[in-house]
C-alpha cells in the first residue's frame, strides 16, 4: 500500500497563517502519553474517540485509533474497526514480534482497510489530520502515526442551483464540500491536463482552499499571481469565499465585482477551457473565477445550450435591462425637473396633472421609492423563505397604492420605480446589479442637481473608471478597451459555435490555438440528399 510520509493531505499544501510557529512536540514511544497529548492539543470534548486495541501476534501491542465522531464517515470507521479487530485475533509469525515498529509495518502493510494512508511524526501534524476528518492510528512503541482518510458526516447533497437557474442544462450545483465539489469539475473536464493546488488559509479555521486551472491553457503568470495573493492572506478565519475575494481582487474602491462567482460546475468548467483560473473555498458552493471582464457578468450558461441567435437576444435584453436600472430613475428625475420641453404635449400635461398635488421634488420622491422598495427587497430575502415573497409582494401593492391615493407619490414614479426594480433582476449576477443599484442612487442626485449634464458627466467619470480597472492584471473592459475584434464573437453577440475558432485573447495561454472541432459548419450531405 502506497504511504504519503510527507504530509497527509494530497497536492500541493501551504500555510498563510502568518503567525510564528512554535516548535512541534514529536510523538514518543509511549503510546499512553501521545494520548494524552493529543486529548490536550484537542481540548478534550466527548466527541473525541478513542478505541484502544491489543494485537495477539505482537505480544500484545497495543495501539489506537483517535477520531472526532460527527466529521467521519461512520460507515468507514465500522470497517476499519472490524477489519482491526479481525486481524488482532490472528496469528502472525513475525522476527519482530515484540516491538511496535514490526505492528506499525505490518498494519500499513497488511491490515488496514483504507485507500488513502500518509504518516505524520508529531503531535501537531496527528491533531490538524484529526480535525480535518482523518482518524489517527499510534501504536505503542512507534515514533510515528498513521493517519487514515475518513472524512464524510453530514453533508448536503448535489442539487440544483437557486442562485442561478436554467431551464436548459445541467442542474447540478457545488456544495460545501470541496472534495464534492472537486470531483464535480473532474467528472466534466476528464483531462490529465487540470491541476488542483491545495492551500490552508486562516489561523482558527484552516480552511482548505483548491486553485484550478488547465496547464497548457491558463497563463502561468495568472496562476503564480493567484498563489502570491492567496498566500499574503493573514485571518483568523474563512468562512466563504467572500473572505478570499476581498483579499485577492486588484482595487477594493470600486462597486463592480472584479471577480466572478458561481455554483454551477458547468460555469466553472467551461471558464476552466478558456484559460481562466478557478479558486474553490471549503465550506461554500459558490467558487471565483479570475480572471474577468465586465462582459462576463451579463453571459449565462444557456446561452451555450440554446441557439446562437436566441441567445444574442438575450444578452442584448440583459445588457438592456443594466442600462434601465441604472438611469431609469434619474432620467425621469432629470427630465421632469429640467428638460420638460423633451416629453410630448399630451404626456407632459398628464405628468403635471399627476404631480400637481405631490408635496415633494421629483429627487426627494424617487428617493423616497427607492429606499422602500430596497427595504422590501431587503424584507423579502430576511423573512423565513414561506412567507418573504407574500410580503414583498402585498407591501409594494399596498404601499404603492396608499402612497398614490394619500397623494405623496405620483402613478408615473411608482411605475418608473418598480420596472427599474424588474430590470435589475434580469442580469445574471446578483453583484453586478448591486452594482447597479449603487450607481442608480449616485446618478439620481446629479440628475437632481444637474439634469441631464449631470448624468452625462456621471456616466462619462463611470466610463472611466472601468477603462482603469484590472482583473490581475487583464483589462476589465477587453474586448472594447482595449478593442479586440476577436473576441466580439462572444460579448454582446454569440456567434455559433463552429465560428468561434480561438479562445479568448489575453486570457488563455494558447489564445491563438484553433479550439479542437471549430471551423465544423454544419452542411447537408449532398450524397445522401
Amino acid at each position: 500500500m502506497l504511504i504519503d510520509k510527507t504530509s497527509s493531505k494530497s497536492g500541493k499544501q501551504t500555510s498563510s497563517s502568518g503567525q510564528e510557529k512554535q516548535p512541534e512536540q514529536v510523538l514518543l514511544p509511549d503510546m499512553e502519553i501521545n494520548i494524552e497529548r493529543l486529548h490536550r492539543f484537542l481540548g478534550g470534548g466527548e466527541d473525541v474517540v478513542c478505541r484502544t486495541l491489543q494485537h495477539r501476534s505482537f505480544n500484545n501491542t497495543r495501539y489506537a485509533i483517535l477520531y472526532i465522531d460527527g466529521i467521519v464517515e461512520g460507515t468507514t470507521i465500522n470497517t476499519l474497526l472490524l477489519s482491526l479487530l479481525d486481524d488482532a485475533n490472528n496469528s502472525y509469525t513475525n522476527e519482530k514480534s515484540s516491538e511496535g515498529a514490526g505492528l506499525y509495518h505490518h498494519l500499513t502493510e497488511q491490515s488496514i482497510a483504507i485507500g488513502k494512508l500518509s504518516e505524520v511524526s508529531t503531535i501537531e501534524q496527528a491533531g490538524y489530520s484529526i480535525l480535518e476528518g482523518s482518524t489517527v492510528l499510534v501504536v505503542d512503541g512507534s515514533l510515528r502515526a498513521i493517519v487514515m482518510d475518513t472524512t464524510g458526516g453530514k453533508t448536503r447533497a448535489v442539487e440544483e442551483p437557486s442562485s442561478q437557474t436554467v431551464i436548459r442544462g445541467p442542474k447540478s450545483g457545488f456544495t460545501e464540500n470541496l472534495r464534492t465539489n472537486t470531483s464535480l469539475i473532474r467528472r466534466i473536464i476528464k483531462s490529465p491536463d487540470i491541476r488542483f493546488d491545495y492551500k490552508m488559509i486562516g489561523r482558527q479555521t484552516r480552511t482548505n482552499v483548491a486553485v484550478v486551472y488547465l496547464e497548457g491553457i491558463a497563463e502561468q503568470e495568472i496562476v503564480n499571481e493567484v498563489h502570491r495573493r492567496l498566500d499574503k492572506i493573514d485571518i483568523d478565519g474563512v468562512l466563504e469565499s467572500g473572505y478570499v475575494e476581498e483579499f485577492i481582487q486588484d482595487r477594493a474602491f470600486t462597486p463592480f465585482p472584479l471577480l466572478q462567482n458561481t455554483e454551477r460546475p458547468d460555469a466553472a468548467s467551461a471558464a476552466l477551457l478558456e484559460g481562466q483560473v478557478v479558486v474553490m473555498v471549503s465550506g461554500t458552493p459558490f467558487v471565483l473565477i479570475a480572471p474577468v471582464t465586465f462582459a462576463k457578468f451579463f453571459q449565462s450558461s444557456e446561452d451555450y445550450y440554446q441557439r446562437y441567435d436566441i441567445a444574442t437576444f438575450l444578452r442584448i435584453i440583459r445588457m438592456a435591462s443594466f442600462f434601465i436600472s441604472m438611469l431609469l430613475p434619474s432620467l425621469y428625475i432629470a427630465i421632469t425637473t429640467f428638460h420638460q420641453e423633451m416629453l410630448p404635449t399630451s404626456l407632459l400635461i398628464s405628468l403635471a396633472a399627476q404631480r400637481e398635488g405631490i408635496p415633494f421634488p421629483a429627487l426627494l420622491e424617487a428617493f423616497l421609492m427607492e429606499i422602500t422598495f430596497e427595504i422590501l427587497r431587503e424584507a423579502g430575502v430576511r423573512m423565513p423563505r414561506i412567507i418573504g415573497p407574500a410580503i414583498s409582494i402585498v407591501g409594494a401593492l399596498v404601499l404603492g397604492q396608499a402612497a398614490v391615493q394619500a397623494g405623496i407619490i405620483s402613478a408615473a414614479m411608482v411605475i418608473v420605480v418598480s420596472f427599474t426594480a424588474i430590470a435589475s433582476f434580469v442580469i445574471p449576477a446578483v453583484n453586478m446589479g448591486i452594482a447597479a443599484r449603487l450607481i442608480r442612487f449616485v446618478l439620481m442626485i446629479l440628475a437632481g442637481t444637474f439634469g441631464l449634464f449631470g448624468i452625462m458627466s456621471g456616466l462619462m467619470i463611470l466610463l472611466a473608471h472601468l477603462c482603469g480597472l484590472r482583473s490581475f492584471g487583464k483589462p476589465y473592459m477587453m474586448p472594447f478597451s482595449p478593442f479586440v475584434p476577436s473576441n466580439l464573437k462572444d460579448v454582446l453577440i454569440r456567434v455559433p459555435w463552429w465560428a468561434m475558432r480561438k479562445r479568448p485573447l489575453n486570457i488563455s495561454n494558447d489564445s491563438n490555438v484553433v479550439r479542437e472541432g471549430a471551423g465544423q459548419k454544419p452542411s447537408p450531405d449532398q450524397e445522401g440528399a
